[in-house]
């Protein structure tokens, strides 16, 4: 049964974010700066994360007091396709190495961070976290949800045998400020904006889509995500991982029409259905953290405006459309 804690006051701790160069750390860092906490970070050329003794030599160095696991092998539904065995041995190893070091360090709090594909590919919907292994995953992300169940499982055991307060966090489908425009290994919200943004800057009648467009999807903007993990770290402690999203779904169709009004682009969308869709709905039930007191404040087309300026202001032209 899921507690919440007495709150863990983050002034004045040291708080490693493991990967703060991605789109959901370099938002905890900027949401961290508000804590008066001391933030720490650590680039892959600092501590290979994917090597027990570099970390447990680094953390013995800084000793953290609280650390959010944000670092993993992220991607879309081909990238997963494409490197399952690194989508599974470098989420485990990164995992399982920060979570054993943090233990030996006496680190006080650590948040894992996972992630909505770990649910069974047809749970009931919306997604409640009790229906965790209750069937099997969908086979097209499957290494990477196994991956982050084993980080869950991680934090339970070490709770249980060590009385560690190490707790778990499953957000939904995230975006925003920072997101990956790799169109070879990208989510769908990115991918469809720089396919959109290029067609615009071509003139190009038509964008193709995977699937048929049909499956519901959440969204949460990475600020949000961000708000909602500090709010845990300083509020919650127990067991159970606990949902984080927006409780709202968009068919894939409709959040293609959403962001080409965004970009400002009237073509047409072409639907190739050879090509999977993936789990036909995922929404999360997020009830446990608003009875905690705690829910999402970005609308969607808000989070895709300030996305698309972050991604027309910082992002090469090469990159963002003729590339």
């Amino acid at each position: 049964m899921s507690t919440a804690a007495e709150t863990f006051d983050l002034r004045g701790r040291r708080v490693w974010v493991a990967g703060h160069r991605g789109m959901v750390g370099s938002a905890l860092v900027r949401r961290l700066a508000r804590e008066h906490c001391e933030i720490l970070t650590a680039d892959r050329q600092a501590v290979d994360l994917r090597r027990q003794a570099d970390v447990e030599a680094w953390m013995d160095a800084h000793r953290p007091d609280a650390i959010v696991l944000a670092a993993a092998r992220v991607g879309g539904i081909l990238a997963n396709d494409r490197h399952p065995a690194e989508f599974l041995y470098d989420n485990l190893a990164i995992e399982a190495n920060v979570i054993h070091a943090a233990w030996r360090a006496g680190v006080r709090k650590l948040l894992f961070l996972g992630s909505s594909c770990i649910y069974p590919k047809l749970a009931p919907q919306p997604l409640q976290e009790s229906a965790l292994l209750t069937g099997p995953l969908e086979p097209t992300n499957e290494w990477y949800a196994i991956a982050k169940i084993a980080g869950i499982k991680l934090c339970q055991a070490y709770r249980r045998q060590y009385g560690c307060d190490f707790i778990s966090a499953m957000p939904t489908n995230l975006y925003g400020v920072g997101d990956n425009f790799d169109l070879a290994g990208s989510h769908v919200l990115p991918a469809l904006m720089r396919k959109i943004h290029t067609a615009r800057e071509t003139r190009a009648p038509t964008v193709e889509i995977w699937g048929s467009g049909t499956p519901l999807r959440e969204f949460l903007f990475v600020d949000d995500l961000a708000d909602g993990l500090v709010f845990l770290l300083r509020n919650y402690s127990g067991e159970e991982h606990v949902n984080i999203g927006t409780g709202s779904e968009v068919t894939i169709r409709d959040l293609a029409r959403t962001i080409a009004e965004v970009v400002g682009w009237t073509g047409e969308f072409v639907f190739d259905t050879s090509k999977p869709d993936g789990t036909p709905r995922k929404l999360m039930d997020v009830s446990r953290m608003a009875r905690m007191g705690w829910t999402a404040r970005t609308e969607l087309r808000a989070g895709i405006e300030a996305t698309y300026r972050w991604y027309l202001e910082t992002t090469p032209e090469t990159v963002r459309g003729h590339g």
